[in-house]
């Protein structure tokens, strides 16, 4: 849900107990994928239920880091 920005999907699936910081295989977290990809809203919405703003995926890149490498100022600047 987070990678594709759908965000209704990603707080029915919270609000049924997912793993707000479960990771892939490349180590990254719904927030992750989300900062990644310029999900704005999703990535606000974990935010506000908790995700970790300083975890790191398998290559030492943290959410910020990857929304700024993507050009997406917006979700950089929540993570600010």
């Amino acid at each position: 849900a987070a990678l594709n920005g759908h965000e209704a999907v990603a707080k029915l699936l919270l609000e049924k107990g997912a793993a707000i910081e479960s990771k892939d295989n490349d180590g990254l977290t719904p927030l992750a994928h989300a900062a990644s990809n310029g999900h704005e809203a999703v990535a606000k919405l974990l935010l506000e239920k908790g995700a970790a703003i300083e975890s790191k995926d398998n290559d030492g890149w943290t959410p910020l880091a990857c929304a700024a490498a993507n050009g997406h100022e917006a979700v950089a600047k929540l993570l600010l």
